[in-house]
């Protein structure tokens, strides 16, 4: 009985001394705890941080594999579409100087494709991209409009060559002496482009001068309207008795005695008579009053060729119906004598 309770006491004070540093070794799990639950914390941000390195690489990877892709490519090259063939579905082109036929790729609209633009083709010489028009090349001087949607142009040395108009010049008003960009390469003119060499050089206008702000030249003006007017208005009659009208007046003088009020006076007063003599009331003169020194040029041919371009100018306004004055301002800096 005796070792019985000696053994109870003893599991007494065990479970008394247990009871007293219980405290402790709780604090001390707790603390395993939360050191725990912080690297459980770190590991799980620096996964985070592992899984985001780890795409952001693949990203790249992919950018470089692309970049690689591309580098690789074979070189694609620009052609001129010229027509399509609607029974094979294949287009010609003209690429290099070289016509071809080739195929084109599903992607690509050919209805929606002009003659005179660009294509891309790949490594197959196939159409697999639409461009836009080629906006450099050579500036051509129409010389004559052919009618079928083709156009005779000069080039520098005055060479001529038959070009085929784009699907822009068909559709805007183009005419003789227009500058035009032209792709040698694929004889086609692609655009009109502005060129104000001559336009400086003439003063188109339409007259409001009558022969009765002009003080004085009674003698003249007549001798000028017989020699302008009648050749004009009464052609039949100059034919008729085998007359020759004259290409041309000179009138001489100095500064400020009227010359120029002379020459616009005439051009009003021939759309007057052309009004009068056909009912028509929307004739009026033009006037081009010709700059005459700053037509000089200093290269081979290129006054003549402005003197050809005012001259086509005024046929042109001729065509239409409409009395033209062509006036040479100080012509003595153009029209010398032979040999001078």
């Amino acid at each position: 009985m005796a070792a019985e309770l000696k053994y109870l006491r003893d599991e007494v004070e065990l479970l008394r001394r247990r009871a007293q540093t219980a405290p402790a070794r709780i604090r001390v799990l707790e603390e395993r705890l939360l050191e725990t639950k912080g690297q459980l914390q770190g590991a799980l941000s620096q996964n985070t941080k592992l899984a985001e390195t780890l795409r952001a690489a693949k990203e790249q990877l992919t950018v470089l594999r692309e970049e690689v892709e591309k580098l690789a490519t074979p070189p694609q090259s620009f052609a001129s579409y010229l027509s399509a063939d609607d029974e094979d579905g294949t287009v010609t082109i003209m690429s290099s100087g070289r016509k071809l036929k080739v195929n084109v790729a599903p992607d690509v609209d050919v209805e929606a494709l002009e003659p005179g633009q660009e294509v891309l083709l790949n490594e197959a010489m196939n159409v697999v991209a639409v461009g836009a028009y080629e906006d450099r090349g050579e500036i051509m001087i129409v010389s004559e409009l052919l009618g079928d949607g083709r156009a005779i142009v000069l080039g520098h040395t005055d060479d001529e060559r038959i070009v085929q108009l784009a699907e822009p010049l068909l559709a805007g008003p183009l005419k003789s002496g227009d500058s035009v960009l032209v792709d040698a390469r694929a004889n086609y003119a692609l655009e009109r482009i502005p060129k104000a060499e001559v336009e400086q050089l003439v003063l188109e206008q339409v007259p409001d001068i009558t022969y009765e702000q002009i003080g004085g030249l009674r003698d003249q003006v007549e001798a000028i309207r017989d020699a302008v007017e009648l050749p004009y208005l009464h052609a039949d009659l100059f034919v008729e008795h085998e007359l020759r009208a004259p290409k041309g007046i000179l009138l001489y003088g100095p500064p400020g005695c009227g010359k120029t009020m002379i020459a616009k006076a005439v051009a009003n007063s021939l759309a007057q008579r052309v009004r009068d003599k056909t009912g028509r009331e929307d004739v009026k003169s033009y006037f081009l009053n010709v700059k005459g020194p700053e037509l000089l040029n200093k290269y081979v041919g290129e006054t003549e060729r402005q003197i050809r371009l005012i001259f086509q100018r005024a046929r042109e306004k001729s065509a239409e119906g409409f009395p033209v004055i062509v006036f040479f301002d100080e012509m003595e800096s153009l029209f010398r004598t032979r040999g001078s």
